[in-house]
């Protein structure tokens, strides 16, 4: 690396989400659309990270007091609008915390849409609720299932803490071990400790820590805003990423951590400490992007995003780079 490669990381490191469902999620623009612009020679892009809904099937219970942003149609046709020339050949679906008594439904849609021609959409992981005594039948009901690679929980909204280290979540997530699925991780920073004992419980089941274990990017502002107050103080937080990217079966997702930016407006600079501390401490084979559209357009369109991280990593080696934005999502998440 160059002297002036390296004062420029050095700087961004130091500066400071039956036929009538799956029409609520797929609509005409099924196949694949081409690649057009300057942008088309770029690394191709797997995005490990996809939210899709339509408000006339799916309404998520905490959708109903989310922003205006975010109560909108969000199907196949705006993605393919918004990732337009951005090389993105792949995604991976993102279970959207449905109310349970839709989680079947929802799981049931996206195979279908994984099974039309031309859909860029290859792969889920869905929604359940490993604490509860019932999950092993639920979860068995989709073992021969190609498309499902794994299954979520949100865990930082209602869940209270320690809900993961229970008997019986921890019996679940070894049982998704034992099914070749993938638990993906996403709950506050100030309980990251308890991903940590949760992997090293479950050491046969693969985890992905989504969102850089929801690193704030206040946090890194010399003067964060007095209404905005940062999620967790910057040691802590390095620290607990640290320890979980010690556990062997761990991977991190580069995602989500716009959405966290201030309201008043976000730079590059904000976001690099966070970035760079996750691809430094899990190493270039355990980590993917995802883009978390639509949630990321509460701060910044798809391409901002993209354009923001391809700026973060653009000192790193290619096959580094080839690796986080498409490389290593195929072996994490199973692809075929």
């Amino acid at each position: 690396m160059s002297l002036s490669e390296r004062n420029r990381r050095e700087f961004l490191q130091t500066a400071a989400v039956g036929s009538c469902a799956v029409a609520g999620i797929l609509h005409t623009s099924l196949l694949a659309q081409p690649v057009d612009g300057a942008e088309s020679d770029a690394i191709p892009i797997i995005d490990t990270h996809q939210h899709l809904w339509d408000l006339k099937t799916w309404d998520p219970p905490w959708l109903q007091t989310a922003d205006p942003v975010l109560r909108a149609r969000y199907t196949l046709d705006e993605y393919h609008q918004a990732t337009a020339g951005l090389n993105v050949t792949q995604a991976v679906y993102m279970e959207i915390d449905v109310a349970p008594a839709q989680h079947v439904a929802e799981a049931e849609a996206i195979t279908r849409l994984c099974q039309q021609p031309g859909s860029p959409t290859v792969a889920a992981v869905i929604s359940g609720r490993p604490g509860e005594a019932g999950f092993a039948a639920y979860i068995d009901r989709f073992r021969d299932n190609r498309y499902i690679k794994g299954l979520r929980q949100v865990l930082h909204a209602q869940a209270p803490r320690g809900l993961c280290l229970t008997d019986q979540f921890v019996r679940s997530v070894q049982h998704l071990g034992e099914l070749g699925m993938s638990f993906d991780i996403c709950m506050r920073p100030a309980e990251l400790s308890d991903a940590v004992e949760l992997a090293r419980r479950c050491p046969h089941t693969n985890f992905i820590l989504d969102h850089c274990g929801n690193g704030d990017p206040k946090a890194f502002m010399k003067s964060p805003p007095a209404d905005e107050p940062p999620q967790h103080t910057v040691d802590s937080w390095r620290r607990e990423i640290g320890r979980l990217a010690e556990q062997p079966n761990t991977s991190c997702k580069i995602s989500g951590i716009i959405a966290a930016a201030p309201k008043s407006g976000w730079n590059v600079e904000m976001l690099a400490p966070i970035v760079n501390h996750c691809l430094d401490e899990f190493g270039p084979d355990r980590v993917v992007f995802g883009s978390d559209w639509p949630v990321c357009r509460l701060r910044a369109n798809y391409r901002d995003w993209v354009t923001a991280l391809r700026q973060i990593v653009a000192d790193r080696p290619r096959d580094q780079q080839e690796k986080l934005w498409h490389g290593n999502a195929p072996r994490i998440y199973r692809l075929t």
